[in-house]
């Protein structure tokens, strides 16, 4: 972006609560025509926030109703991840306060998604849908570096929830905890945990406890990014429906609900949708514009 160029309006909401002092924020450049790959990472560093999103013209063919098409790209504070939910999240609400509710379709770098926002009782919500998502196993030596970075001893994990890395967008390795109370003890090794991440190529790790059949409280480490932790996932929470379905501990038909931030005093929840005979997951929650 050259010196005498406009700086861009960046705009900084929050995602997965209808309050600014909930849930995940984001930087939001509606317009970010001109701008390069540096002057992003550099807004997206003065914020600090996990990630921030950057709006530029749809490629062609997206599809959409015109003027509702975007491509979107996002930075955390170190660097360009393929695809952040919140961030989703709230650009979608951001452009929803400008152009109304209703269809969006985002070109990322992961894929198309689609975002459906609408209005409930004065509160904008978004819904994301993913990519096709994916899980595999991960490698016997490879948790063992995971859980020792986590300072997670192996008798710690539900067995109920084999660990696993799932995709719906971005890479997570999900491991599920046996009590809150393990959950709510995170304090793990940054150089350790990221390392193993960069060799994975994973963007956060999906930490989890079942409330109930359909509840869980969820956290999220993300060292990669340069945050400890991610206040509310929307990439993570795909991955996770996705990983819940594909190992049969929900039903195809399913919403479930992740809350997560409570730990960070930033409190958010996530609706993840399941809908049988297609793979893709749905992710919504409220936003809200921050200042």
């Amino acid at each position: 972006m050259t010196t005498d160029a406009p700086r861009p309006e960046v705009l900084r909401y929050t995602a997965f609560s209808s309050t600014p002092d909930g849930g995940n924020p984001a930087g939001v450049v509606l317009d970010a025509t001109g701008m390069d790959d540096g002057d992003m990472l550099a807004v997206a560093a003065g914020l600090g926030y996990s990630e921030s999103a950057f709006l530029t013209a749809p490629p062609d063919g997206l599809g959409g109703r015109e003027g509702r098409g975007y491509t979107i790209r996002y930075f955390s504070p170190k660097a360009e991840v393929p695809f952040c939910g919140h961030a989703t999240v709230a650009a979608a609400v951001a452009l929803a306060e400008r152009i109304g509710p209703g269809e969006l379709v985002f070109a990322t770098r992961a894929g198309t998604v689609p975002v459906e926002v609408a209005e409930e009782g004065g509160t904008l919500r978004a819904t994301l849908t993913s990519v096709e998502p994916h899980v595999e196993e991960i490698a016997g030596a490879d948790l063992t570096e995971a859980l020792a970075a986590l300072g997670w001893p192996a008798a710690d994990l539900d067995p109920a929830f084999p660990p696993r890395i799932a995709f719906a967008g971005a890479r997570h390795l999900v491991l599920a905890a046996a009590t809150r109370a393990r959950l709510a003890g995170l304090a793990y090794d940054f150089a350790r945990l990221e390392a193993l991440m960069h060799r994975l190529d994973l963007t956060t790790v999906q930490l989890v406890w079942r409330e109930s059949a359909t509840v869980f409280h969820v956290r999220d480490p993300f060292p990669v990014g340069g945050v400890v932790e991610d206040p509310a996932t929307g990439a993570a929470a795909a991955a996770f429906g996705a990983y819940a379905r594909d190992l049969g501990l929900v039903a195809g038909d399913a919403v479930l609900t992740l809350h997560q931030g409570e730990d960070l005093g930033r409190p958010g929840e996530l609706t993840v949708t399941l809908r049988a005979g297609d793979r893709r997951v749905r992710v919504g929650g409220a936003g809200a514009r921050i200042g």
